[in-house]
């Protein structure tokens, strides 16, 4: 595996950190080119990441989210 993909790889990952995400996975997969008849290899990367969200301000007690849930799939 070329050094150029990983530091590409590592960058990736700094800017997805960098916007509050947490990475959980990740995968670099080198080939070449079946399309090319170029001999540089191509990559692609795949990134799996996390970001947990504030609730809307809604009381987080169950049994307030239960009285206003009107989910009929829901049991009560």
């Amino acid at each position: 595996m070329d050094d150029a993909m990983l530091s590409d790889q590592r960058e990736l990952v700094e800017q997805i950190e960098a916007a509050g995400w947490d990475v959980t996975d990740l995968e670099l997969s080198a080939y070449d080119s079946p399309w090319s008849d170029e001999d540089a290899p191509e990559a692609t990367v795949t990134i799996t990441a996390r970001k947990p969200y504030e609730s809307d301000g809604a009381d987080s007690s169950d049994e307030s989210e239960d009285e206003t849930d009107d989910n009929p799939f829901r049991l009560k």
